[in-house]
C-alpha cells in the first residue's frame, strides 16, 4: 500500500502570456487569491508576449482539500497593469481556475482567455498549469499561503560578478549598521525604519472559540527587521487600542543597485499581533516598491510605503473563520522608509489615536547605533484657555447618563443665597494681573481685576412654532451656559403640548445672570461658542428622549443698538436687546429642522465693579458665581438677596456673623467633597459602562455579520438542497418511465423471440419433411434405375448368346469366315480407332467437366458450411441472449423448457448435417467410382501410360485447389500409383 502525505501543495504556475498591447511605461502583475490567501507574481514588462515564470503555492491539508472540492472553491486570478510612477494598479481581467481539475500527476499547461478583458480588440490569453505536489518539508506551525522560492533575482550590468545568494544582512557592531553585499559597493549609508502607527477594528480576529488568558491579556505587534525582532508596548484594549506610535531604524551600509537586488529578493515584510506566543493576524507589507527600478528618489528625498493594511487570521480554513466585510476589517497604519543617512523624512502616514488627536510625542527605537536626533519634534504643550464645558451637543451616551449629568452639574458650586453676587466669570482660570489688589485676610478672597465690568445677561425663550413632526411633542427646553457662572442646566416647567401648525408660548422661560468679566473676554466667548437649547420629550411612561438642539449665536446681541439708562444708584447704564427665530434641528438621523425657537435676549452693561476683592466658600473658588433674575417662576435659579453694604459696627454682630459664614462654609466643603466623591464613583461606572457598551456593540456587530453570512451560507444551501430534491424527483419520475419502458420492451422483446423460436422451428420440421420426400423419392429413382440395370443385363446376355451362336455358324466357312475376319477388323480397327479418338475427346471433356464440377461442388459445400456456421451462430447468440435475460427476469422454468427444444432442434441439425456429409461422401465416392472406371481399359494398355495417366489425374485434381493429401480420393490415387509402380518392378525383373 502506498503511504499518501496529508500536506499538500496547490501549485498555480503562471508561464507567460500572449495577445497583450505594448504598454512601454507599465507592467503586467497577477494577484492570485484562494481560501482568503493572496499572492502575487513579480512585475514584468507589459510587451505582447510576457514572460511571468512564476509558480504561486499554498499548503493544505487533504481534507480540506476535499472540502474545498465539494464546495467549488475557485482560485481566482486577476491582472493588472501597474504604473511603477504612481504605482497606481488598473485592472485589466480576471481567470478563474476550478479546483477540481488539479491533479497529482503532471499536467500540460493550458491557455486561459482573460475574463471581462480591458483590451477589448485583443484576446489576451496567460499560459497557466496547476498540479497538487507533495508537501515534504510541512510545519505545523506554518502560515497557510507560502509563495513560491523566489527567482533569482536579474542582476544589473554593474553588479556582474555578484551572485544575489550572496547579497545577505550582515550585523557590523564595531561600525553599528549592517552591511549588504559585499564591501567594495558598500560605498553608501541608508536608514530604514519601520513605524506602526495605530490599529483599528482587531477584536474581529478574535474567533468566538478561542480562550484568552483569564488575567487582563496583553496584546503587541511583532515584526523582524534584518533579522532584529522588534515588539512595540503591550496594549490591553483591542476594541480601543491606545498605543504610542514607535519607529524602529537600522542603518544600512549597501548601494543602490545592490539595495534594489536585496529588496526583490525579501520584497515582504511580515508584521504579526501576538498575544503572548499566539499570533492573531499578520500582514504583509511590501518593500520592493521602495527602490523601483531606474527610479532616482532616493537622491533627492526619503521613499516610503505607507497605509493601513489588512491583518489576516492565520489558518483561516482551519478555524472556519467567514469573511468580514471591508469597513469591519482589523487594519494597522504602517509606514516603511527608506532615506540616505543625512536627509530628514517625515512620515506622510496620519497617526490616528483613539481619541481623536494627534499625540504629542512618539517613540523611537534604534536597533543599531544611529548618530542623529529624533526625527518626532519634543513635547509642546499648548496653553490655552480651559474650554467651557458642555458646549457640543450631547451624545447618545450623555443623553442616556441623565444621572451622571445630574451630578456633573452639581459638582460647578451653587451661589449661596448669602454669597457675594458679583464675582467674575473671567476668574474661572488663574489671572496673575499686576493691577489686582490682594488683601490677605482670614476668610476666602478672590481678586477682582479693576477693569471687570459688571454685566446682566436675560434670555426669554418665547414660544416654539412650525412643528415638522406627525406626532405631538410634550416638551421642555433646557440649556447650559458655565460663562456665566454656573454648570447647572436652565429648563422651563411645565411641560406644553405642541402639535402641527400651531405655536405654543413656553412658560416660566425667562432667566438672568449677573456676572463680571472684561468686556473683550465677553466677546471673545459670545463670538466662539453658541448657546446650546435642548428640546426634550417628557412622557410618562418612557425615558425623557432628545429631540433636538437650537444653535442660539449670543454675539448677535452685541450688534445691536445700544440704549441708555440710568441704574439703580443713578449711574449710567447701557443696553442691548435682539430677538430673532432659529431652527431646532434633529439630534439623531438625519440633519432635519423639527421646530422652530422665538427668543429675546437683553445684555445690560452696568459699568466697572466697584469690589476689588470677595469672599467665597471653597466649593466656588475658582468658578464663576451665578445670580439669576427670575421672573415669578420658582424653577429659575433662586436670585440672592441683595448685600448689606452698611454692616453693624458691633463686634458681637462681626464674630457672629464670621462664625455663621464659617458654619456655612464647612457645610459647603463637606457637601462638596461628598458630591465630588459620588460623581467621581459615578463618573467610574459610567465609564464602565461605556467600555463594556461598546465592547458589547462591537462583539454584536461581529456576531451579527458572522450570522448573517452564515445564514446566506445557510440559505444557499437550502436552496441547493431544495434543486437537488427537485432533480432527485425528476431523475425518479425519469427512472420509473425507463423501468416502465424496459419492461415492456422486454415483454415485446420475449414475445418476438417466442415468435422466431415458434417460426424456426416449424421450418424446421417442414425441412425436415421435404428432405424425407426426397430421399423418398431418390430411393424410388435407385429401384427404378437398378430394375432396367438388371434388363439391360439380361438383353445384354441374351443377344451375346445369339451373337456367339452366329459367329459359330459364319466360322464354319473358310472364306467368308476369313472375309468377315477381315471386314470385321477392319471395322473393329475403325471403331476402335474412332472410339479411341471419342475417348480421348470424351476424356479430355470429362476432365474439364469433372474439374468444374468439383470446383463447383466446393464452392457450394464452402457457402453452405459458411451460411449453416452463420446460421448457427446467429442462432447461439440469440439463444445465448435469451438464456442470459430469462435468467435476470427469473424464468429459470421457462428457459429450461426452451432449452430443451433447442438441444432437439441441435441434434436434429446435427443430424442433417451428418446426413449431408454421408451424402456427400456417398457423391465422392461415386466420383472415385467414376475416376477409377477407365481403370478397367487401362489394363488393356501398358502399364507405364496407366501409371502416367493416373498421375497425371492426381496432379489435375491437386491443382483444383479443393482436395489435399488427405482426402479419401487422392489417397486412393496414390494407393493405385504404387501399386502400378509395383507391378512395373515386377514386371521389369
Amino acid at each position: 500500500m502506498v503511504f499518501k502525505s496529508d500536506q499538500l501543495l496547490i501549485v498555480v504556475s503562471i508561464l507567460e502570456g500572449r495577445h497583450f498591447p505594448k504598454r512601454p511605461k507599465h507592467m503586467l502583475v497577477v494577484e492570485a487569491k484562494f481560501d482568503g490567501e493572496q499572492l502575487a507574481t513579480d512585475p514584468v514588462d507589459h510587451t505582447d508576449q510576457p514572460e511571468f515564470a512564476t509558480e504561486l503555492a499554498w499548503e493544505i491539508d487533504r481534507k480540506v482539500l476535499h472540502q474545498h472540492r465539494l464546495q467549488r472553491t475557485p482560485i481566482k486570478l486577476q491582472c493588472f497593469a501597474l504604473d511603477p510612477l504612481s504605482s497606481a494598479k488598473e485592472t485589466i481581467g480576471y481567470i478563474v481556475l476550478d479546483l477540481r481539475t488539479a491533479q497529482e500527476t503532471k499536467q500540460a499547461p493550458k491557455w486561459y482567455q482573460l475574463l471581462s478583458n480591458k483590451y477589448t480588440k485583443f484576446k489576451s490569453e496567460i499560459q497557466i498549469s496547476i498540479t497538487l505536489e507533495t508537501d515534504t518539508k510541512a510545519q505545523v506551525d506554518s502560515f497557510k499561503a507560502k509563495g513560491a522560492p523566489p527567482r533569482d533575482g536579474k542582476v544589473p550590468a554593474s553588479l556582474c560578478g555578484v551572485d544575489p545568494k550572496d547579497i545577505v544582512a550582515v550585523l557590523n557592531e564595531e561600525g553599528g549598521y549592517h552591511q549588504i553585499g559585499p564591501a567594495e559597493y558598500c560605498t553608501d549609508s541608508f536608514i530604514l525604519s519601520v513605524t506602526i502607527a495605530f490599529a483599528t477594528q482587531l477584536e474581529q480576529l478574535i474567533p468566538c472559540t478561542m480562550k484568552l488568558p483569564e488575567r487582563q491579556p496583553e496584546f503587541f505587534f511583532y515584526y523582524s527587521l534584518l533579522g532584529n525582532d522588534v515588539t512595540n508596548e503591550p496594549f490591553n484594549d483591542l476594541i480601543n487600542p491606545n498605543f504610542e506610535p514607535e519607529r524602529a531604524s537600522v542603518r544600512i551600509r549597501s548601494s543602490v543597485e545592490v539595495l534594489r537586488v536585496y529588496l526583490a529578493l525579501h520584497s515582504k515584510l511580515q508584521i504579526h499581533l501576538c498575544c503572548g506566543d499566539q499570533s492573531l493576524g499578520s500582514t504583509e507589507i511590501p518593500l520592493n516598491g521602495l527602490l523601483k527600478k531606474g527610479s532616482i528618489e532616493i537622491n533627492h528625498h526619503p521613499v516610503t510605503v505607507e497605509g493601513a493594511f489588512t491583518l489576516d487570521p492565520p489558518n483561516r480554513a482551519k478555524q472556519k473563520l467567514a469573511p468580514v466585510p471591508l469597513e469591519l476589517a482589523p487594519t494597522v497604519g504602517v509606514s516603511v522608509a527608506l532615506q540616505r543617512e543625512g536627509i530628514d523624512s517625515q512620515s506622510l502616514i496620519e497617526l490616528k489615536t483613539q481619541n481623536g488627536h494627534e499625540p504629542e510625542h512618539s517613540k523611537k527605537r534604534v536597533l543599531t547605533p544611529i548618530k542623529e536626533t529624533t526625527l518626532t519634534g519634543p513635547k509642546s504643550p499648548s496653553v490655552s484657555p480651559i474650554p467651557p464645558h458642555n458646549q457640543t451637543p450631547p451624545t447618545k451616551d450623555d443623553a442616556t447618563e441623565s444621572e451622571v449629568e445630574s451630578l456633573q452639574y452639581d459638582k460647578e458650586p451653587k451661589q449661596n443665597a448669602k454669597g457675594i453676587s458679583f464675582i467674575p466669570a473671567s476668574l474661572t482660570q488663574p489671572v496673575a494681573t499686576s493691577n489686582a489688589s490682594e488683601v490677605v485676610t482670614s476668610g476666602q478672597k478672590i481678586a477682582v481685576p479693576a477693569t471687570s465690568h459688571h454685566f446682566c445677561f436675560s434670555i426669554d425663550l418665547r414660544s416654539i412654532h412650525g412643528l415638522e413632526i406627525s406626532f405631538p411633542v410634550n416638551c421642555i427646553l433646557r440649556y447650559s451656559y458655565p460663562f456665566f457662572g454656573s454648570a447647572a442646566p436652565i429648563m422651563t416647567n411645565p411641560p406644553v403640548e405642541v402639535r402641527k401648525n400651531m405655536e405654543v408660548f413656553l412658560p416660566q422661560s425667562y432667566c438672568a445672570f449677573d456676572f463680571a468679566t472684561m468686556p473683550h473676554q465677553l466677546q471673545d466667548t459670545f463670538l466662539r461658542i453658541p448657546l446650546l437649547v435642548e428640546l426634550w420629550h417628557k412622557d410618562k411612561m418612557s425615558k425623557d428622549l432628545l429631540l433636538g438642539i437650537a444653535r442660539v449665536q449670543l454675539s448677535n446681541v452685541l450688534s445691536a443698538e445700544k440704549t441708555r439708562f440710568l441704574g439703580a444708584n443713578g449711574e449710567h447704564c447701557w443696553r442691548q436687546t435682539y430677538s430673532e427665530s432659529v431652527p431646532v434641528m434633529a439630534a439623531q438621523g438625519s440633519n432635519n429642522r423639527i421646530v422652530d425657537l422665538s427668543f429675546t435676549m437683553t445684555l445690560e452693561d452696568y459699568g466697572l465693579v466697584k469690589m476689588r476683592e470677595i469672599f467665597v466658600s471653597d466649593s466656588s473658588q475658582g468658578l464663576s458665581a451665578v445670580q439669576q433674575k427670575p421672573s415669578s417662576s420658582p424653577l429659575t435659579a433662586p436670585c440672592p438677596s441683595e448685600i448689606q453694604m452698611e454692616p453693624r459696627e458691633t463686634l458681637e454682630y462681626k464674630a457672629a456673623l464670621e462664625l455663621e459664614m464659617w458654619k456655612e462654609m464647612q457645610e459647603d466643603i463637606f457637601e462638596s467633597q461628598l458630591k465630588q466623591k459620588e460623581l467621581a464613583h459615578m463618573q467610574a461606572l459610567a465609564e464602565e459602562w461605556k467600555k463594556r457598551d461598546r465592547e458589547r456593540e462591537s462583539l454584536v456587530k461581529k456576531k451579527v455579520a458572522e450570522y448573517s453570512i452564515l445564514e446566506g451560507k445557510l440559505q444557499k444551501a437550502l436552496t441547493e438542497l431544495e434543486n437537488r430534491e427537485q432533480q432527485l424527483a425528476s431523475v425518479e419520475v425519469e427512472l420509473q418511465r425507463e423501468r416502465k419502458e424496459l419492461q415492456s420492451e422486454r415483454e415485446r422483446n420475449l414475445q418476438e423471440l417466442q415468435d422466431s423460436i415458434r417460426r424456426a422451428k416449424d421450418d424446421c420440421v417442414h425441412q425436415v419433411d421435404l428432405e424425407r420426400l426426397k430421399l423418398k423419392q431418390l430411393e424410388e429413382d435407385k429401384h427404378r434405375l437398378q430394375q432396367q440395370l438388371n434388363d439391360a443385363e439380361k438383353k445384354y446376355k441374351i443377344l451375346e448368346k445369339e451373337f456367339l451362336q452366329f459367329k459359330d455358324q459364319q466360322s464354319n466357312k473358310p472364306e467368308i469366315r476369313l472375309q468377315s475376319e477381315i471386314n470385321l477388323l477392319t471395322l473393329e480397327k475403325v471403331e476402335l480407332e474412332r472410339k479411341l479418338e471419342s475417348a480421348t475427346k470424351s476424356k479430355l471433356h470429362y476432365k474439364q467437366q469433372w474439374g468444374r464440377a468439383l470446383k463447383e461442388l466446393a464452392r457450394l459445400k464452402q457457402r453452405e458450411q459458411e451460411s449453416q456456421m452463420a446460421r448457427l451462430k446467429k442462432q447461439q447468440e440469440e439463444l445465448e441472449q435469451m438464456r442470459l435475460r430469462y435468467l435476470a427476469a427469473e424464468e429459470k422454468e421457462t428457459v429450461k423448457t426452451e432449452q430443451q427444444e433447442l438441444l432437439d432442434i441441435r441434434n436434429e441439425l446435427n443430424r442433417l448435417r451428418q446426413q449431408e456429409q454421408k451424402q456427400y461422401q456417398d457423391c465422392k465416392e461415386i466420383a472415385s467410382g467414376k475416376v477409377s472406371s477407365p481403370q478397367g481399359s487401362a489394363l488393356e494398355e501398358g502399364l507405364d501410360d496407366y501409371l502416367t495417366r493416373l498421375i497425371e489425374e492426381r496432379d489435375t485434381l491437386m491443382r483444383t485447389g479443393v482436395y489435399n493429401h488427405e482426402d479419401r480420393i487422392i489417397s486412393e490415387l496414390d494407393q493405385q500409383i504404387r501399386e502400378v509402380l509395383a507391378k512395373n518392378i515386377a514386371s521389369n525383373q
